[in-house]
């Protein structure tokens, strides 16, 4: 990454950090994606090459040099409704799990790549890349069980199946000098019980420890929920002890976040 693309800015000192990690505590890393597409794709000829700024990005799609070096697309889902963020309003969400940090910067200098570089360039209208790693996903509260979604209010139908929701959020203070981690366990009690009777199955909750390319926002963690149903979901977010809960706690927690409710093209794998 000699210089930044055009939709976004490149941190040199985290991707110095991925091209330099030692090998003895290098791993796994999973490079969560939010894309944001060009209407019609802008090549450097002036032209749109006869594509729409997602079936450029789709052309740019490097399938085959992620297999290549043991990487994989774990996720990827289109956002039907971005419930909270300011702009960008992103498109599309994708999750690839490298088998190390150096496998990521090694790939930006291989031949195969950057050939096809050129369609993501006239794609892309912005993006926000972050290296993830997942965490531990804290328990129901006690008396709260898992359900069915056969046996929840809300199932998933043909007309409104499976959700992904997706937060990604920046807190206000992470360290935890203005208890953060306190207002956002107070939080999560409350809503996980709410979440739980409509049947949220969590699919992965990573703690993001650098975002390799973006807008300047530092970002701290990245949530994926899964629901039955969107209207589910909305059962949720209506509920009054959480709506109570999100003003008393979460609200105070965090600094800035995105909640995009998707629909997976390529459903979640197994992320621990």
């Amino acid at each position: 990454m000699s210089r930044d693309p055009s939709y976004g800015v490149v941190d040199r000192e985290y991707g110095l950090r991925l091209a330099t990690c030692d090998p003895a505590e290098d791993g796994p890393i999973w490079m969560v994606n939010l894309m944001r597409y060009r209407e019609r794709a802008a090549y450097a000829d002036g032209s749109d090459g006869g594509r729409s700024g997602r079936e450029a990005d789709d052309e740019y799609a490097p399938v085959d040099v992620l297999a290549d070096i043991g990487a994989e697309v774990v996720f990827l889902a289109d956002v039907e409704v971005q419930a909270l963020g300011a702009g960008p309003a992103w498109d599309r969400v994708a999750v690839v799990r490298y088998p190390t940090r150096r496998s990521f910067i090694e790939m930006q200098s291989r031949e195969d790549f950057r050939e096809r570089h050129v369609h993501k360039e006239a794609g892309m209208a912005a993006t926000i890349v972050m290296g993830c790693r997942p965490m531990e996903v804290p328990a129901l509260p006690d008396g709260v069980v898992e359900v069915d979604w056969a046996d929840v209010p809300h199932p998933p139908t043909d007309d409104d199946g499976p959700m992904m929701v997706i937060h990604v959020l920046s807190f206000n203070d992470p360290d935890g000098a203005e208890r953060t981690p306190d207002h956002m366990s107070a939080y999560q009690r409350v809503a996980a019980e709410s979440a739980a009777a409509q049947g949220i199955r969590i699919a992965g909750w990573f703690s993001v420890e650098g975002t390799i390319l973006g807008d300047g926002r530092q970002w701290h963690q990245v949530r994926f929920n899964g629901f039955p149903s969107r209207r589910a979901f909305m059962a949720v977010v209506n509920d009054p002890r959480r709506l109570e809960a999100q003003r008393d706690h979460r609200e105070v927690a965090i600094a800035d976040t995105y909640t995009l409710m998707t629909r997976a093209t390529i459903p979640f794998s197994e992320a621990r």
